[in-house]
């Protein structure tokens, strides 16, 4: 039977990983971290026998290959990319696979930097998991299933959750900021990393219209290669409303700029100020939109993937690729993006059943295709 440590497991996406875990999965799970009490309170809420506790501090690699010791996986829910490489050296020495749900350039190298050590080692390392970064690759790769040729895939995120919970995971997200991409794939090509593009996206009935603008994860690097007869691509995320949009978000960018140690935490806690003044609807929300071909046919395909809470879309696209990694067709040696890596449609379908609403359609238009013989 597998056994999957969650480091950060009382923590707030931590706790929902593992009710997802538990209620999912066989697996026998460990909440651990640094408070064996939080860990141990937590383990007595769950109530279940598959579950047990470890203390942990992810700083420090002695007690980390410790605690790995008969774990197949190390799931990554705590705020640890600044001992990122400890993390990684850990899981290697004890030979446990592992997965994180981080969003960090930081952690990406240090990943690039032992990725022939975990493929020596037999490991399966997977990073950039989550709803973004790890839905929009996922989504992509769904659309595209629908289609013959896939020509245009844009992928878009609406943000807007009521009395959001402030945690040491948002200056995580703020230093992504410091280091903010917002190339785009167009015409062939990608633009360059500081060019801003907006675009206006439909997530229906519920949110509407609304202003989107160009956000870049690494996972979306490789999509163009995946299609070759893709001619655009990317992420764009709506704004969250017109105050943080027009003052707070610059206000954030200039001071992270400026002083990128010292302003982190507050200016942190000043965006997610402000995006907890949003108005309803309070949901969370993915779509794609991809045009393309099918059977000679013109094509699109849009879907989308919702939640009222944000840390629960984060759980639950990892838990059901978790299911896909469990039974082994999932499974890679190497460095891995989670959008890569799972089966979309399967993926899909597990995401909906724990919860997440999902909305599809596709629309043929039945017109004639140009160049068809050399496409």
């Amino acid at each position: 039977m597998s056994t999957i440590l969650i480091l950060g497991g009382y923590g707030y996406t931590g706790k929902l990983l593992a009710k997802h875990l538990i209620s999912q999965s066989n697996a026998e799970v460990i909440i651990s971290g640094r408070n064996l009490e939080k860990a141990k309170s937590f383990a007595d809420e769950l109530n279940n026998s598959r579950v047990t506790v470890r203390q942990v501090d992810a700083s420090n690699f002695e007690s980390l290959t410790l605690a790995l010791q008969g774990v197949t996986l190390c799931l990554v829910a705590a705020p640890t990319t600044h001992h990122a490489d400890t993390v990684i050296r850990a899981c290697i020495s004890s030979g446990t696979d592992y997965l994180d749900i981080q969003l960090s350039s930081k952690k990406m190298k240090a990943l690039y930097a032992a990725e022939d050590e975990i493929k020596k080692a037999g490991l399966c390392f997977v990073t950039e998991a989550g709803y973004h970064p790890g839905l929009p690759a996922a989504m992509i790769r769904y659309a595209a299933s629908k289609l013959s040729i896939v020509e245009s895939a844009l992928t878009a995120g609406y943000l807007n959750m009521k009395n959001i919970p402030y945690s040491d995971a948002v200056d995580e997200l703020m230093e992504c900021f410091i280091e903010y991409q917002a190339q785009v794939y167009k015409n062939g090509a990608w633009t360059k990393p500081e060019s801003w593009d907006a675009r206006s996206f439909n997530f229906g009935e519920d949110i509407g219209k609304r202003t989107c603008y160009s956000m870049f994860f690494e996972e979306l690097r490789a999509i163009p290669d995946m299609y070759p007869a893709l001619k655009e691509t990317g992420f764009y995320i709506s704004g969250a409303n017109w105050f943080t949009d027009l003052f707070i978000t610059p206000l954030v960018m200039v001071g992270l700029k400026l002083a990128p140690n010292r302003g982190l935490k507050p200016l942190g806690k000043l965006m997610w100020w402000g995006m907890g003044k949003s108005k309803p609807p309070y949901v969370v929300a993915l779509k794609v939109e991809a045009i393309g071909q099918l059977d000679g046919v013109h094509a699109q395909v849009h879907a989308r993937i919702a939640h009222p809470d944000g840390y629960e879309l984060t759980a639950i696209p990892v838990v059901a690729y978790l299911n896909q990694y469990l039974d082994g067709t999932a499974r890679r040696v190497g460095v891995h993006m989670m959008g890569h890596l799972a089966e979309p449609v399967r993926l899909f379908n597990d995401m909906q059943k724990m919860g997440a609403q999902i909305i599809e359609s596709l629309d043929l238009f039945h017109l004639p295709v140009a160049n068809e013989s050399s496409s």
